[in-house]
């Protein structure tokens, strides 16, 4: 253990006997040969191991640990961790007091064996009473970059980024969804390394720097979330995205059972992009591998496989403001990219949290609960003072969105019918006071629903989507934020 370590295991004597932490750290790494150091507010164990030949375990490796507690190290985490398989490195993150941070990201040789942590270990309680927190963890090496004019070509961006940042691998731009020969207003900028993206995000940051004359706007872009290959194996549903918003499902369900007919079961299409769902998964493969760049009503299409709901997130929660993505009233979000930035919050599963990518996945919404104890200090606040990424309904983001713009709520107005079989259908009519008396005085949906939670978020969710294409009220943080992607 070179002295960098021992200074840092010094430092634990606050927490642990100095001499007893210091041991233990030892005996760790007499029994598996791995280094230590310490340095940057952290504490590398291994990377690499003992052995080791060749680069580093490619991306979907790691896995980020929180909700450690902070009198726990090494030479008890280690142990648990080595149970779904071989660390290549853990770092353990490291306050000045000698405590961790609650927090640290393993490493492992394989994705199959990160993926195993997360299953086996995710929730596990190591000590009495204390429960970890295990997801993936990627290097983000994408940027996203906002307000950007919206005639520039891909190529054209690229440069420009090239010359104003260093290791940049390729652009992600997409086009308009009313008008192909334009970009969408924003960008993802790919790095060929976290490093590169991080100094270009460090340069561009402030707000100052300009492209073209325009003040352009940098963020993160989230990382779109992983999908083992077992799942991926199953899925029979292709994604078609860059479609003419006036293309129809009959024209893509047609276009797509020509190469052989009655191989497509539906067809889900949202403004310009769509779902087809296909009876077998060997047709959809080969589908893809035939539409995939084909031109409908114009447009040149890009096909991908769909990324299937978490299993968890199917069963609908009405109680808690999040519909079933399994309604087949309902509108999913699950690629809506166009967004213009101006001055609002974010729809919940806007696509461009997606990080660029071609193939999405329906909105998964993390949601977790946490113990509330006793004497714990609750403060009052409005609802309106929280971030758009709080809301989880349709519902609650217009009305959010409204009191942003300093208008009145949303009215919503009741509407049924009856259905041939006897069943009492339901809809919603929503009008926003403050533009009623503009291009559109009302909102309704062209789909009725059978329960009054379901039709009141598909009015919310149908009326959001014509505010954006009407009227611009969607902001930076809605464009590049959405899987969490």
């Amino acid at each position: 253990m070179n002295e960098e370590n021992i200074d840092g295991t010094n430092g634990c004597s606050k927490v642990r006997n100095g001499t007893q932490n210091e041991a233990a750290l030892l005996a760790l790494m007499e029994k598996t040969g791995y280094n230590m150091v310490q340095e940057n507010g952290q504490r590398k164990f291994g990377g690499p191991p003992p052995g080791w030949e060749g680069p580093p375990p490619p991306r979907g490796c790691e896995v980020f640990v929180g909700k450690i507690p902070r009198d726990m190290y090494e030479d008890e985490l280690v142990p648990v961790f080595e149970r779904a398989g071989k660390i290549y490195e853990f770092r353990l993150m490291m306050e000045f007091s000698g405590e961790n941070r609650g927090y640290a990201f393993v490493m492992y040789t394989t994705k199959e064996e990160a993926q195993l942590a997360i299953r086996i270990l995710n929730n596990y309680e190591i000590r009495p009473g204390k429960f970890i927190g295990v997801c993936v963890s990627l290097d983000n090496c994408r940027l996203f970059i906002g307000a950007i004019p919206k005639e520039k070509k891909k190529e054209e961006i690229l440069d420009e980024m090239k010359k104003v940042t260093e290791g940049v691998v390729d652009v992600i731009v997409y086009p308009s969804a009313t008008d192909k020969t334009k970009n969408r207003g924003f960008a993802f900028v790919e790095y060929e390394s976290h490093r590169a993206a991080a100094m270009a995000r460090r340069k561009l940051i402030p707000g100052t720097f300009q492209l073209w004359g325009h003040t352009i706007q940098v963020d993160w872009a989230d990382p779109e979330k992983e999908v083992d290959e077992e799942t991926m194996q199953r899925v029979k549903v292709l994604y078609v995205r860059n479609l003419m918003i006036s293309t129809t499902e009959e024209t893509i369900k047609a276009e797509f059972n020509k190469f052989k007919p009655g191989a497509v079961e539906r067809v889900k299409k949202l403004r310009d992009y769509a779902f087809v769902h296909f009876f077998n998964r060997e047709d959809a493969v080969a589908a893809m591998s035939v539409m995939n760049g084909k031109c409908i009503d114009g447009a040149s299409i890009e096909v991908t496989l769909a990324k299937p709901v978490n299993k968890e997130n199917t069963w609908r929660q009405h109680l808690n403001g999040q519909i079933s993505p399994n309604s087949e009233n309902l509108i999913v979000f699950a690629n809506k990219e166009e967004s213009h930035p101006k001055t609002l919050g974010k729809l919940p599963t806007l696509p461009a949290r997606l990080n660029g990518q071609h193939s999405p996945s329906p909105p998964e919404v993390e949601r977790c609960t946490y113990p509330f104890y006793p004497g714990t200090k609750l403060t009052p606040i409005s609802m309106y003072s929280l971030k758009s990424n709080h809301f989880n309904s349709a519902v609650m983001h217009l009305d959010y969105y409204c009191n942003k713009n300093n208008w009145a709520p949303p009215e919503y107005y009741l509407y049924s019918t009856t259905s041939q079989d006897g069943k009492v259908l339901l809809v919603y009519k929503i009008v926003i006071p403050a533009i009623a008396n503009g291009s559109q005085s009302y909102f309704m949906p062209d789909k009725l629903c059978t329960t009054l939670e379901d039709a009141k978020e598909l009015a919310a969710q149908f009326t959001l989507l014509h505010l954006d294409r009407e009227h611009n009220l969607f902001s930076l943080d809605l464009c590049r934020r959405i899987w969490r992607k």
